[in-house]
């Protein structure tokens, strides 16, 4: 693999395993082989080793004495948790960008809307969601909260993780999603901070319910194929 030099090699070695956890080819409680990801991208295991330390950082990986890096689990419990989180999280950002946004932002911002009808209309359920996250985590300016953004920012690869089981979800509730939205960046642009706030709960309680709705049934599938492999 070829790591570019943008981000120190340990953060991107950290990319290259979060992605890996989230589209689901490590599984939870799967344990990370340091030496399978040392020799894939040509590094030192110590390389790998404080990648794993920034990982453990995102809530993607636990780290256990003598047991090395270990995938977190997904459970519903976690799966609520970390929605209770970024309610609280996301809320503080869209009012922050509302109450600071400036004239010339308006066109980034009908540049998104266009961006999610596209998404909408392809039947894109990744690029919609990851389109959504990465605008706020961009918007480091208006939020003028480094804590936060940083608190953000390793929170994000838990919740790309979260949304990646949704992808089989309909078109139908994914334009709900964009409604949704729709309504946060209206209330932004008329600097309705609170209501913007509120409708960015909306949201995030939306996607939850489509995560868990997913989750079970994955988890549903998974006991079948127990139970058939014991017959």
């Amino acid at each position: 693999m070829n790591l570019e030099e943008a981000d120190s090699l340990s953060e991107q070695i950290a990319k290259y395993i979060s992605e890996q956890i989230i589209s689901g080819e490590l599984v939870e409680g799967e344990r990370i082989q340091e030496l399978r990801i040392a020799k894939e991208l040509d590094v030192s295991r110590g390389s790998v080793r404080e990648a794993l330390l920034l990982l453990e950082r995102t809530y993607l990986i636990e780290i256990f004495p003598r047991r090395g890096a270990i995938v977190s689990e997904m459970s519903a419990q976690q799966v609520k948790a970390l929605f209770d989180t970024s309610v609280m999280v996301l809320g503080h950002i869209v009012q922050r960008i509302s109450e600071t946004w400036r004239v010339n932002e308006t066109e980034q911002l009908q540049t998104l809307l266009d961006q999610l009808v596209e998404f909408v209309r392809a039947g894109d359920i990744e690029k919609f969601y990851d389109s959504i996250f990465k605008y706020l985590a961009d918007q480091h300016d208006m939020v003028a909260n480094p804590y936060l953004m940083q608190f953000y920012k390793e929170l994000l690869p838990s919740l790309r993780r979260s949304y990646f089981l949704t992808l089989n979800t309909s078109r139908r509730e994914l334009q709900e999603s964009f409604t949704l939205f729709k309504l946060v960046i209206d209330a932004i642009l008329i600097r309705k901070s609170q209501q913007a706030a509120l409708f960015m709960e909306d949201f995030c309680r939306h996607l939850r319910n489509l995560v868990l709705e997913s989750l079970t049934r994955m988890k549903q599938i998974e006991l079948a194929w127990a139970r058939r492999s014991r017959r």
